[in-house]
């Protein structure tokens, strides 16, 4: 990939290991793991969907939905001091990213309409809602112009880990959900029903599991967990709303879910991985002089690489040497 660039391929995925955390361990650890945090969530939200054979491919309109519903509060109330406003913020964002989810549940439940299609094409909906909102009613009147919304009070602002660092509460967050979500499907009956529906429908339908109930779990369940992730990364890291507030974190969700193996903790595994790539593209950029769509191949030969991996262990080639008799 790199030798089409005439570059060496060793030095840039040294560059790669080396800015993703491998070798400046403080710093780039931070930064690793802020990075991860929506990963997660939004890995998370397609991982469960995917257990029940739910095909939620919007997980990045969904995380849309939430930065805007739960921005949106702050927005309205930039001069707020109240302690209340964050937590506020929170829990709109993971309804938006459920009300985001919604209509896909509705369309599949009552129409039978393909979820891959709908989720998709709401992806869109929510990236120009989300311009037309930051270049319009809601653009910082002392912004210069530029399109963004005002940077949200102090009290609407996640609190930092470490001093100059960007890790905050909400990566303490993202590292927990997993082990609650893992507890959840492993553990308690609803885990039982998702893990039997999404392996065998027809028993599942025949031991009594609504099928229609379970399309609405799952979806809202995932929509749910990538609004919070974008509220997290608005309030966070960001500090405000823009229109490139995702640089795709709900597509890569869908290599995020699958290199974990849709398991929660899997999951949180592969997004810190993913991260890396990520930041390591970003270096690679800057000290090899790659291509911002680098980072996109290299996130898509790992997926590459992991579904032929399972191809090989599944199946076997065989050559049948035999000449058919006559």
């Amino acid at each position: 990939m790199t030798l089409a660039f005439l570059r060496n391929p060793a030095t840039a995925l040294a560059i790669v290991l080396a800015a993703g955390g491998a070798v400046t361990p403080t710093f780039a650890l931070a930064e690793t793991l802020s990075r991860a945090t929506p990963l997660i969530f939004t890995g998370l939200a397609a991982a469960v969907a995917f257990r029940a054979r739910f095909w939620n491919i919007g997980a990045e309109g969904q995380y849309i939905a939430g930065a805007i519903a739960g921005g949106g509060l702050a927005v309205y109330f930039h001069e707020s001091e109240s302690t209340l406003l964050l937590p506020a913020m929170l829990v709109l964002g993971t309804l938006g990213g459920m009300a985001w989810a919604a209509v896909p549940a509705l369309l599949k439940t009552r129409f039978n309409a393909n979820e891959i299609l709908v989720s998709l094409m709401l992806v869109y909906v929510a990236e120009l809602l989300l311009v037309h909102l930051v270049q319009g009613p809601w653009r910082n009147p002392q912004g210069w112009g530029f399109p963004g919304t005002r940077m949200f009070p102090d009290v609407a602002a996640l609190p930092l880990l470490f001093s100059g660092k960007r890790a905050h509460l909400g990566t303490l967050i993202t590292l927990a959900v997993p082990f609650i979500a893992w507890f959840i499907l492993a553990r308690t009956r609803f885990g039982f029903t998702v893990r039997v529906f999404g392996s065998a429908p027809l028993a599942a339908r025949h031991a009594g599991v609504h099928g229609h109930r379970m399309i609405w779990q799952s979806l809202l369940i995932g929509g749910g967990l990538a609004g919070l992730a974008g509220v997290i990364e608005a309030t966070g890291t960001i500090g405000q709303l823009m229109p490139d507030i995702s640089p795709g974190y709900g597509f890569t969700a869908i290599i995020v879910a699958f290199l974990g193996r849709l398991h929660p903790v899997g999951v949180l595994l592969a997004g810190i991985a993913i991260a890396v790539t990520y930041i390591g593209g970003e270096g690679a950029q800057i000290s090899a002089g790659l291509p911002k769509a680098v980072t996109g191949l290299f996130q898509g030969i790992i997926l590459f690489y992991l579904l032929a991996f399972d191809l090989f262990t599944r199946y076997r080639f065989v050559v049948n040497t035999r000449i058919a008799e006559h």
